[in-house]
């Protein structure tokens, strides 16, 4: 199994490799490139489709058997607190890295001595009105748990899913059969996602390709000193990460970021935290996570400590009140963190997210919301690393959970045939 993990990420690195050169041939060969794009664009969407047509099942079914096993409804609360206190800390931390690091490097300087800051006024397109906080709280208990799995709104889910487990519990030996029977959909569901990443690859040349046919290699040149810095951050909130998840796990936290590489890999190349949800559930459960306790947090985490995302949340924001020469004095730029703690909640499952979370914050500090276009261009390569540091930031907050429950074991070599436990 192992060796199969390992082809599946050598290929997906292929493909990442080759997406870069058809790519760059589409862009400077094609009459076309766009049209390239957009059929590109097709072979995406079907993936994402297939992953996000696993998800709600595989949610669903994973947290009511986990809750159900668990069988007292203080347990439950008590490791969603746990699970609540990690993610704000994490929250905390990403946020104020980003503030720290865009006021050191000031990226905005430079753009704004470009000359390329788009007028004051222009419109982004991007839409504001659905990331309000009452929005959100009105959007976090689902109408119809029909419509809340038919649009993959994963927070709804996991309300539904945690009242469905412990009502479950409390019924006692009758509900037995109807957990035996989700505990089978459970694990079909983590074999249908095999199924579907053996498609990963291809996916994710397409994306890469559709990219840089469309905007070319020219954009990474343009925007260079920026993207170095996002990504200098990227890697320093990694380092935090992993030292903090070092200090509960010990050494062993290097054997988790070893289980969440291909799903880490996965999310980076087609820039999407979601894509690896399954596989990043099935990491947790090799290096020992009790699938009841992993199949609780991590989807959680999923719309409350989107760790990459915060980070950026902050330094886009603050690198473009830069690029239009207006400076925010400190304690503006705490009040914007404390916005943006509140309204990146229950963002994972909003299309370009992070820029709707900026969109709206933008807005409430007077900056420009046209300075958005100069992320646009690039937001595909900023999201890819984005994505990967979600994965990494929910593997390590559901390890240290699992830790500090006695829940973690020794590491599962194959936890899809595994009973959940």
């Amino acid at each position: 199994m192992t060796t199969k993990r390992n082809r599946l990420t050598t290929y997906i690195l292929i493909g990442l490799v080759l997406g870069i050169v058809v790519g760059y041939v589409a862009n400077t060969n094609f009459a076309n490139p766009a049209g390239f794009a957009d059929t590109m664009s097709l072979v995406t969407t079907l993936f994402l489709r297939l992953i996000k047509m696993i998800i709600a099942p595989l949610v669903f079914s994973t947290l009511v058997v986990g809750i159900a096993k668990m069988g007292d409804a203080k347990e439950v609360g008590r490791i969603g607190v746990k699970a609540l206190g990690w993610f704000i800390i994490a929250s905390i931390i990403s946020l104020s890295l980003g503030l720290v690091l865009v006021n050191l490097f000031r990226p905005g300087d430079a753009m704004a001595l470009s000359g390329a800051v788009p007028p004051i006024g222009t419109s982004s397109g991007i839409a504001t009105s659905s990331l309000t906080l009452k929005e959100f709280i009105t959007h976090l208990v689902p109408a119809s748990i029909v419509e809340g799995m038919a649009k993959n709104e994963i927070l709804q889910i996991v309300v539904f899913s945690i009242f469905f487990g412990t009502a479950a519990a409390a019924v006692g030996a009758r509900a037995t059969p109807l957990i035996d029977a989700v505990d089978g959909v459970a694990h079909i569901m983590l074999k249908v996602t095999g199924y579907v990443m053996n498609f990963a690859p291809i996916a994710v040349f397409a994306a890469v390709a559709g990219v840089i046919a469309k905007s070319g290699l020219g954009v990474l040149s343009t925007y260079g000193i920026f993207m170095a810095e996002f990504y200098l951050g990227i890697v320093l909130l990694w380092v935090v990460l992993i030292l903090i998840g070092m200090a509960f796990l010990g050494p062993r936290v290097l054997r988790l970021i070893n289980e969440l590489k291909e799903p880490t890999i996965l999310a980076y190349t087609c820039a999407s935290s979601e894509a690896a949800f399954p596989k990043t559930l099935e990491g947790l459960e090799r290096f020992g996570v009790k699938n009841r306790l992993a199949a609780f947090v991590l989807p959680i985490g999923y719309s409350f400590n989107l760790d990459g995302s915060m980070m950026y949340c902050t330094f886009a924001a603050v690198f473009i009140a830069q690029a239009y020469g207006i400076e925010l004095d400190i304690s503006t730029q705490l009040t914007m963190m404390l916005v943006l703690m509140l309204t990146s909640k229950g963002m994972a499952g909003v299309p370009r997210a992070s820029l709707v979370v900026i969109a709206a914050t933008l807005a409430q500090f007077n900056i420009p919301e046209a300075g958005l276009l100069l992320l646009l261009g690039i937001d595909h390569f900023l999201d890819m690393a984005r994505s990967a540091t979600n994965v990494i930031g929910n593997g390590i907050a559901t390890a240290v959970v699992a830790k500090w429950e006695g829940d973690l074991a020794e590491p599962n070599k194959d936890p899809a045939v595994a009973p959940l436990r």
